[in-house]
């Protein structure tokens, strides 16, 4: 335990920031986890507008420092490119 009062104060940020930060990941988990069950669907609706919501919260990730700028757009670049596919995939007449 600690023994000064800037060690107390230091425990008390750091345990905040701990529950910040499992919110925010928890916040992309499941944006992400909605966007590839949309994917999975047939509904082109659903798969544009859960797109736009998982790149927001990627990007309100971005902004704040929970994760990297770069890794958000990594990210939204994947979900793109699969959105993409499957639009493609959807337009292909069956044989």
């Amino acid at each position: 335990m600690p023994h000064t009062a800037s060690a107390w104060k230091r425990l008390r940020k750091t345990e905040k920031r701990r529950k910040q930060n499992r919110i925010a990941y928890k916040k992309i988990k499941v944006a992400r986890k909605a966007a590839a069950t949309a994917l999975a669907g047939t509904d082109t609706a659903a798969v544009a507008t859960t797109l736009s919501a998982t790149q927001a919260v990627l990007d309100r990730a971005a902004d704040k420092g929970y994760i990297h700028k770069n890794k958000a757009a990594r990210l939204k670049s994947r979900l793109a490119k699969k959105v993409k596919a499957a639009a493609a995939k959807a337009a292909t007449p069956a044989k």
